[in-house]
C-alpha cells in the first residue's frame, strides 16, 4: 500500500488549514511554531543538537567550522554563547570533536571515529528509500558466557548498529555490515570480546514448520515505541511542508536553516532508536515511510535558503566562507530515479 493511501496529502492538509480559518481561528505559522516551541523547551540538549549540526552543515563545507560561527548559528534558537562553548568543551573531551588555533580563532571538527559514526548514520538519514534484503539474516552468536557488564556494553554497540536480540547470545539484523560491526566493538573498548563472537549469514530453507520472519522482527525489535515517534515526527513537520507547498508560509534564509537543523535532528534520533528494517519486513501501515517522505520533502525545499544563509555566516578560522560539495545536493535523491525535481 502506498504511503499516499495511508496519510492525509499536502492538499488535503492545507485544506484542512483553510477550514479552520474559516471560523475564525487564528492563523499560526507552522515553521514558526516549531521553532518558538524548541526554543521554551525546558531542557536543550546542546552537545547532542552540535553533533547534528557537524554532520548536516559542516561535513558538506569540508569537516571544520569556526567557533564565533557556530555561536552566530545557534544564538536565534535561544543557545548563549556560554551553552555553546561548553557543550563543545564537553565534546572535545569525550572525544567527539577536535581542534585547531589558526592565530586568535578556533576551528573545530569532527574527530575520526565520531565522523566513521556520522557517515555511518548519513547513510540512513539521507537515504532516498528504505534499503532492499537480500533475504538473508546476519547473526552474530556470543560463543560461551560474558563476565561482568560485557554483556550489557554488548547489547548496546551491538544495538547502536541495528541488531535486535534474539536472546542473550544471538544478535540478529537483516542488512548490517558485519565487518563494520565488529570493527566498531574494538574502537569502543570491546574488542577483548572477539574471539568469543561468531559472526554468520545465514538464509531462510524455507521450511513449512519454522518460525516466520515476521515472528523473528517481533522477538528481536520492539517496534511500536518507535511507530509513534514517527507518528509524532509526521504531525510536527507536514504542516510545515503543507504550508510552503501551498505558498502559506513566507521564511527567511535563517528560520529555513533553523528549521533544516531541527528537522534533522529530530530525524537523526529517530534513526537512533530504528534498526532501519527493510519495507518487507515492516508493518503494511509503518509511519517511518511517511516520516521519511516529509523529512526529504522538507529538507530539500529548504536546501537553497539554507545554502544562502550559511554562504553569510559560516567561516574558517581564516574568515573565508568554504562551499559545499556536490554530496549536498545529492541526499535524499541519490539512486532515486522518480525523485521529483525541486
Amino acid at each position: 500500500m502506498s504511503t499516499e493511501a495511508q496519510h492525509p496529502s499536502i492538499s488535503e492538509t492545507s485544506q484542512e488549514h483553510a477550514d479552520l480559518s474559516c471560523v475564525g481561528n487564528p492563523v499560526v505559522d507552522p515553521v514558526e511554531d516549531l521553532l518558538e516551541k524548541f526554543q521554551h523547551r525546558e531542557r536543550i540538549q546542546a552537545g547532542s543538537l552540535l553533533i547534528s549540526i557537524f554532520g548536516d552543515t559542516v561535513v558538506p563545507r569540508g569537516g571544520r567550522i569556526w567557533l564565533g560561527s557556530l555561536i552566530r548559528l545557534l544564538e536565534p534558537l535561544g543557545l548563549s554563547e556560554r551553552l555553546v562553548r561548553t557543550a563543545v568543551f564537553r565534546l572535545v573531551r569525550s572525544g567527539w570533536l577536535d581542534s585547531t588555533r589558526i592565530g586568535r580563532r578556533t576551528e573545530y571538527f569532527l574527530t575520526p571515529s565520531a565522523a566513521q559514526r556520522f557517515e555511518d548514520a548519513a547513510a540512513s538519514i539521507y537515504a532516498a528509500r528504505a534499503p532492499s534484503w537480500d533475504r538473508r539474516w546476519r547473526l552474530i552468536l556470543v560463543i560461551g558466557e560474558l563476565v561482568g557488564k560485557d554483556r550489557e556494553l554488548l547489547h548496546k554497540a551491538l544495538s547502536w548498529h541495528g541488531f535486535g536480540a534474539l536472546n542473550n547470545n544471538s544478535f540478529v539484523h537483516p542488512n548490517a555490515n558485519l565487518v563494520t560491526a565488529l570493527e566498531s566493538l574494538v574502537t569502543e573498548g570491546l574488542g577483548h570480546l572477539s574471539h568469543q563472537l561468531k559472526p554468520l549469514i545465514a538464509a531462510d530453507v524455507g521450511l513449512g514448520a519454522a518460525a516466520s520472519e515476521a515472528a523473528m522482527v517481533q522477538t528481536a525489535w520492539d517496534l511500536q515505541q518507535l511507530a509513534e515517534r514517527y507518528r509524532n515526527f509526521v504531525a510536527r513537520y507536514q504542516p510545515a511542508l503543507a504550508a510552503l507547498h501551498a505558498g502559506a508560509s513566507e521564511v527567511s534564509d535563517e528560520n529555513a536553516f533553523l528549521l533544516r537543523l531541527l528537522l534533522v535532528h529530530d530525524y537523526r534520533h529517530l534513526l537512533l532508536r530504528d534498526p532501519v528494517l527493510p519495507d518487507v519486513l515492516l508493518p503494511a501501515d509503518w509511519p517511518g515511510q511517511q516520516a521519511r517522505v516529509v523529512c526529504r520533502d522538507l529538507y530539500r525545499r529548504l536546501l537553497p535558503a539554507t545554502e544562502r544563509h550559511l554562504d553569510g555566516c559560516f567561516q574558517l578560522a581564516d574568515g573565508t566562507t568554504p562551499k559545499a560539495t556536490q554530496a549536498l545536493t545529492e541526499r535524499f535523491r541519490a539512486a532515486d530515479p522518480l525523485a521529483l525535481a525541486d
